[in-house]
């Protein structure tokens, strides 16, 4: 079976759950999976029920696939995502989003949790993702390519839709939230970066880094979905941080911050629609 008949398969299975087609699709990071159950009319589905998905295993990571509504937008949330670092193909990573896209989502919002690097940023900051910087040495584009998933060589000048940022930082204003905007760098981990490397990170123009997001972004382009992305700032980055980095933190910001970010997406999702 190739990659496009698993998607159809994963796809199929999804519908005869619940057939209604979501035009947004939302990625929820670490500490921010709440989100989820604030979805209205919600139908959801384990990631370990659908053929081909991988169980997500990090903490904050609940592993299901929500169908539902956020306002009048039709929506299709997934509630934690898997990594790289877990041991999983990065064609195993990105399959949730080739399924979103089969689904008929047609915007795609990326979140994430991400160390701090630009020192204007505190923990609890949410940052508008303009662009990112993929040092991961990897693709998940690589190998031969399915022209029905989309092109060979798919454009990522403007990754991150512009009228999609001015979108999210319209709902951050409202919401009486400062509407940052910056470079994430996304890194393979699982081990926090060294103070020499986010010294490095911090030249190379990143204002955050993380171990997620870049490859989804690439499948989403891929696929011709509209992307956006928003980082939950959930630490300072090493020798930024006043201590030693740990999860614990991670997910501890998530749950602090975790009412501005259910007000922010609540206001973003239906105008993505």
């Amino acid at each position: 079976m190739d990659l496009y008949e698993r998607i159809a398969e994963a796809a199929a299975f999804v519908r005869a759950k619940d057939p209604r087609i979501p035009r947004v699709g939302v990625v929820l990071g670490s500490g921010l999976g709440e989100f989820a159950d604030a979805v209205t009319e919600p139908a959801g589905v384990s990631y370990a029920d659908i053929p081909h998905f991988k169980k997500a295993g990090v903490a904050g990571h609940a592993g299901r696939l929500v169908l539902g509504r956020t306002g009048s937008a039709p929506v299709a949330v997934l509630q934690g995502r898997v990594h790289y670092y877990e041991g999983h193909d990065i064609g195993d990573v990105v399959f949730p989003i080739r399924v979103l896209a089969a689904l008929g989502v047609r915007s795609l919002l990326l979140t994430n949790a991400a160390g701090g690097i630009n020192p204007a940023f505190r923990p609890g900051d949410l940052m508008i993702i303009r662009d990112h910087i993929n040092l991961t040495g990897l693709n998940p584009l690589r190998g031969a390519n399915d022209d029905r998933l989309g092109p060979r060589f798919p454009d990522m000048s403007a990754a991150y839709d512009p009228a999609y940022q001015d979108i999210i930082a319209a709902a951050l204003e409202e919401a009486g939230l400062p509407a940052r905007r910056g470079v994430y760098a996304g890194l393979i981990g699982p081990s926090y970066e060294t103070p020499a490397e986010i010294r490095m990170l911090s030249t190379l123009g990143a204002d955050a880094v993380g171990m997620s997001t870049v490859s989804e972004a690439i499948a989403a382009r891929h696929a011709g979905l509209r992307l956006a992305g928003v980082s939950c700032i959930t630490n300072l980055a090493a020798g930024i941080s006043a201590g030693p980095l740990s999860h614990r933190e991670v997910t501890e910001t998530g749950e602090r911050v975790k009412h501005d970010f259910i007000r922010l997406l609540n206001r973003v999702v239906p105008r993505l629609a």
